[in-house]
């Protein structure tokens, strides 16, 4: 079953979410600059910068804003590519690479010059780490900490040994690891809220419970609610994961998959300083990974597993504790208090997917692949730039090729499902 659209989802973000405000749906034909579709991160950043241009601007979000994966995510805002710079290096050749790099570290000092500017009441905390799941990959990420401060200057990325990673995380499961000074965490939903209002307070029209039906780009662009419709410039498909059979030019591009997370009750202080001393958020290297952190009030936010179907499993508490306590067994004696899911869109190559169609008149960022905080809040940026002719980094972000899973969309989940069984196993191996 699909979810319903009515009401957040009950999730620990819903209940400690501020900034929540009612929209009414589109209703009879409205004009504006721009019609973007889609309230998570990429759209309603784009929202906000096109009104600092000066753009008319009506957005049309399904659900209510920030709904989505956008409101359900681990909130870690994370710096670099989704693909590592050697990689982009090998593709691209060094000054491009470093201008993808440049790129992804503008998106997180967007994201925190966003909180700042705007007061969003999101609990940014510094510090990501990555927990190395495997004796091989301490080489690599100490070795790649090495590369990005002699080629990138990227002066904080920190290598932790076995021990050093030990005494923050309170668990010898870990081999090393590399903290990210500059990278942090944030309530993802209250960051989406706080855009909500900002870009309403510049003047952009949000509506909500208003899922577009179609759109035509002949002549004047019309976009088109069950009730209303937006006649406009431009439009901006900011849907990702939730995109459908919306555009089926870019649906092949991007496969939803479903991810999930749970929140345990208040954790005793003691234990929440041992088992998480420095008060960073955390990823593993596993390919299926797990991410997890400690929220302001002290409860363990831990994201794990993942399907690729239609709905989330039946007891979804159940099927993310158990890799919580594989790293934390104390964790057995603290119950689960919220548990839910969210979907996401990933590409084949994990780069985000960028472009245009029709001559310009629709615009497009989507296939985050998991690094979407960061990267969709500035994809909005950079369409907002694009949309009014400075359009070098939005450009270059298209330029990076994402091919189409095999089989487009009828047969890209068989291909995923063999796929991630066998990556399964190598990890648990």
């Amino acid at each position: 079953m699909a979810e319903a659209h009515s009401n957040y989802p009950d999730s620990w973000y819903t209940a400690t979410a501020t900034g929540v405000k009612a929209r009414a749906p589109l209703a009879g034909q409205q004009t504006a600059d721009i019609c973007v579709i889609g309230g998570g991160f990429t759209g309603l950043s784009a929202a906000l910068h096109l009104r600092k241009k000066g753009y008319s601007v009506a957005l049309l979000e399904a659900g209510r804003v920030g709904w989505g994966a956008s409101g359900r995510n681990g909130g870690q805002v994370s710096g670099g590519q989704r693909k590592d710079q050697e990689d982009l290096e090998d593709m691209f050749g060094m000054d491009t690479a470093i201008e993808l790099w440049k790129i992804a570290e503008e998106s997180v000092k967007s994201v925190k010059s966003l909180v700042a500017e705007h007061k969003i009441d999101c609990h940014l905390k510094p510090g990501v780490m990555a927990a190395c799941h495997r004796k091989s990959d301490v080489k690599w990420y100490h070795q790649y900490a090495e590369k990005l401060a002699r080629d990138y200057k990227a002066k904080d990325q920190i290598p932790l040994s076995k021990a050093e990673t030990a005494a923050i995380l309170g668990t010898d499961r870990y081999h090393g690891g590399l903290l990210d000074r500059t990278a942090c965490h944030i309530h993802p939903l209250n960051f989406a809220l706080g855009l909500s209002l900002a870009a309403e307070k510049e003047g952009a029209i949000l509506y909500e419970e208003s899922r577009v039906t179609h759109y035509k780009t002949n002549g004047k662009p019309e976009v088109f609610t069950q009730f209303g419709s937006v006649v406009c410039d431009h439009v901006i498909l900011a849907c990702n994961g939730y995109l459908g059979s919306l555009e089926k030019r870019l649906a092949g591009k991007i496969m939803p998959i479903n991810n999930f997370i749970i929140a345990t009750e208040p954790l005793p202080e003691a234990l929440a300083k041992r088992i998480n001393r420095d008060d960073v958020a955390v990823f593993d290297t596993k390919f299926v990974l797990d991410y997890f952190r400690l929220t302001h009030d002290r409860r363990m936010l831990w994201g794990g597993g993942e399907n690729y179907r239609p709905g989330f499993p039946s007891d979804i508490a159940g099927f993310v504790q158990k890799y919580m306590t594989k790293v934390y067994p104390e964790l057995r004696d603290y119950k689960v208090d919220y548990a839910w899911g969210g979907t996401l869109a990933i590409t084949v190559n994990r780069m985000p997917h960028f472009g245009r169609l029709d001559d310009n008149k629709i615009f497009y960022a989507q296939g985050y692949s998991g690094h979407g905080v960061a990267m969709a809040t500035e994809a909005g940026k950079m369409i907002a730039e694009a949309v009014s002719g400075t359009a070098e980094r939005f450009d270059l972000m298209a330029k990076v090729p994402t091919p189409t899973f095999p089989g487009g969309t009828m047969l890209r989940y068989p291909g995923m499902v063999a796929a991630m069984t066998w990556f399964g196993l190598r990890d648990r191996l």
